[in-house]
């Protein structure tokens, strides 16, 4: 049997679920790692809840499924833990991840977990300081790596910068925003 590692990403549209999670499977890749990377599609909305996944393993991956049972739960706008079931199917020893300025004591006490792990980071401060605009999504992907350690923290900013040079090739300050971003939320993500 394969040791396999699914991800939620919970978001709202616009907050960039799908491109975190593409650019975690893309680092993934990179690191020789068999990898899924899929948004569900709704109601594609700006501000609507919408949610991406991942799959990532050291070995084929054979699943074409939904995740319903998550080891890993990221959530880019805290306000959806009053509107969604963001721990829906993770278990006892599942790891959640949340963008807020509250420290995971702080929030503990408002969820309704079960031994879970506990990650919280300030990534739209993050954002706003770095990128100049409150977008989570790249400062959660140092969130992630801090917390799991799935990925190998230094080849996955390379790799993320790469991705990103591609896109923003005449804008450096955009890239070196977002590898910023990254970085400080490995380092202040809390657990």
């Amino acid at each position: 049997m394969q040791k396999l590692t699914e991800i939620r990403w919970h978001g709202r549209g616009g907050q960039g679920a799908k491109t975190a999670s593409l650019l975690f499977g893309e680092s993934a890749l990179g690191e020789g790692k068999y990898v899924q990377a899929f948004p569900e599609y709704g109601p594609e909305r700006m501000g609507a809840p919408v949610q991406s996944y991942n799959r990532v393993s050291d070995e084929p991956i054979t699943l074409h499924c939904g995740v319903t049972e998550p080891d890993v739960v990221i959530v880019l706008d805290p306000t959806l833990l009053e509107s969604v079931n963001v721990t829906q199917g993770l278990p006892a020893d599942g790891v959640l991840i949340v963008n807020t300025p509250l420290s995971p004591d702080g929030l503990r006490g408002k969820l309704n977990l079960n031994g879970q792990k506990l990650y919280t980071v300030d990534a739209s401060r993050i954002s706003k300081e770095t990128i100049g605009r409150e977008i989570p999504n790249t400062p959660m992907l140092g969130a992630l790596a801090k917390a799991t350690g799935l990925l190998d923290f230094e080849s996955m900013l390379e790799n993320t910068r790469h991705r990103m040079e591609k896109k923003f090739r005449n804008r450096p300050e955009v890239i070196e925003g977002n590898v910023q971003a990254i970085k400080r939320a490995y380092e202040e993500a809390q657990g």
